[in-house]
């Protein structure tokens, strides 16, 4: 084989070396304006040459042509996935976060954990405001879903107009799910059980296929939910006092007009009350400790600090606000300077400016700007599956002309350092009252829960008992 591949090789240049030294000779003997033909003849030339020696190489009688006939599939395959497929990272409950103990399986592990974990005196579990509830690419139109959330089991349609749609899942005439073998008909969704057809836009029921229009009672309707379909997601708003949105997530202007696009997405659930992941973007104290050895390091805090990864650290310089416009009071800020020392040496061509804007309760666009790299975003979504569960999301946009494997690094660089996260997450207990020192830090993580604290009202749901098993 190797013989082969010499011969390849040796008929190469010598058609390369061919062709260069019959063009030179003819160049210095012909006027100019004929260079470019001669250039051009010398080049075809060439590549006859080098076809013939490919297709001349193969010996299809050794089976060790069709062994590297394979492995080079096999390595285009994986080149192309590397260089053009967006990354898809899921870790599930139990994936990640949890120390093993015995020889109990991680899916044991995870009810250990939350049985015998104080949860604490937490806040109100359902915070209003907008939370995402699908990926706009996973509905097609003509399609439903089903999606628990927020207290909830909700059918999420697409009708044949393009337009989503969010209605309660059962049907008020016997309790069918829609959305379990429902059909969208138009911008209705007609139930699997009786054929009953409710409107996506207020829940209307607009058909009955034995009773007269005129006979179907105005209260046969499900409630519908005000959502809106924005950067990616379908969003749903929840209140608890039933009040309608005073605000809107902003539209990211550059993925509008597509000068930046997808590059993956990373898929997280975190057993932890959903004000203790937005809180760690005011808690600048914990980026040092945490999110300070190299992302090479691991996700395992108990070997993150290891002696062979000590050459290398990120180093983080952040301070939280509230947005000070009264229209915006719902928006924190994050402003944070990113950069990574090897050696003790600063490498400032991988120095990365972020602003990371907390938009309500359960969304985060944070937008970075690289002198490398260029500028792009990751918009992060959280939403509550259970009282203390929560789905976290985490969409990465990045200049057009970035190739997609770099896009795939930053992507995974935050879910790493994610993964950090949760392993305290799911091991802590919430403390109402904390013990904070008289510092910069804490008074910041303190203002941070003043300002969350305006998502919940009155009739805010709180935990009433704790499940004990994680098959949800």
């Amino acid at each position: 084989m190797s013989v082969q591949w010499s011969t390849l090789l040796v008929v190469l240049l010598s058609c390369l070396t061919a062709a260069s030294c019959d063009l030179l000779g003819d160049v210095l003997t012909v006027p100019l304006f004929e260079v470019g033909g001669l250039w051009v003849n010398a080049t075809v030339d060439t590549g006859a040459r080098l076809v013939r020696a490919v297709l001349g190489w193969p010996d299809l009688a050794s089976p060790w042509t069709y062994v590297a006939g394979a492995l080079a599939v096999v390595a285009a395959y994986y080149a192309v996935v590397l260089l053009f497929v967006p990354i898809n990272r899921v870790r599930l409950l139990g994936d990640v976060g949890y120390i093993p103990e015995s020889r109990m399986s991680m899916k044991d592990m995870v009810n250990v954990v939350r049985k015998r974990r104080q949860v604490g005196d937490v806040p109100p579990v359902y915070p209003n405001g907008w939370f995402a509830v699908l990926e706009s690419r996973d509905l097609k139109p003509g399609e439903a879903k089903t999606v628990s959330c927020l207290g909830r089991n909700l059918a999420v349609f697409r009708g044949e107009d393009g337009r989503s749609h969010i209605l309660d899942a059962y049907c008020p005439h016997m309790g069918a799910n829609l959305a379990a073998g429902g059909i969208v008909k138009g911008s209705c969704i007609e139930c699997p059980f009786h054929g009953w057809q409710f409107r996506g836009d207020d829940g209307k029921c607009t058909h009955i296929p034995y009773c007269e229009t005129k006979h179907i009672p105005d209260m046969a309707r499900v409630e519908s939910y005000i959502s809106l379909e924005r950067n990616g997601f379908i969003m749903m708003w929840h209140h608890a006092e039933g009040i309608e949105p005073n605000w809107e997530p902003p539209e990211i202007e550059e993925i509008t007009r597509k000068e930046w696009t997808y590059r993956g997405r990373s898929e997280h659930f975190v057993n932890a009350h959903i004000e203790e992941i937005p809180e760690n973007g005011a808690d600048v104290a914990h980026l040092g400790q945490v999110h300070g050895p190299i992302m090479t390091a691991g996700v395992d805090l108990r070997y993150t600090y290891s002696k062979f990864w000590s050459f290398a650290k990120h180093t983080w310089n952040g301070q939280w606000n509230q947005d000070t416009d009264p229209d915006r009071k719902h928006i924190g800020i994050l402003e944070l300077l990113h950069s990574i020392k090897v050696f003790n040496w600063n490498l400032p061509i991988l120095d990365l400016k972020v602003t990371a804007r907390q938009i309500g309760p359960g969304l985060v666009h944070l937008e970075f700007d690289s002198l490398l790299f260029g500028r792009g975003a990751f918009l992060q979504s959280l939403t509550p599956v259970e009282p203390l569960t929560q789905r976290m999301l985490h969409h990465v946009y990045i200049n057009n002309y970035i190739p997609t494997f770099i896009a795939k690094f930053f992507l995974y660089s935050e879910a790493l350092m994610v993964e950090r996260d949760i392993m305290i997450w799911n091991n802590k207990r919430y403390i109402s009252k904390p013990l904070f020192v008289k510092s910069k830090e804490d008074a910041l993580v303190a203002r941070h829960r003043r300002w969350y604290s305006q998502f919940y009202t009155e009739n805010s749901p709180r935990i009433k008992f704790q499940s004990d098993s994680m098959d949800w």
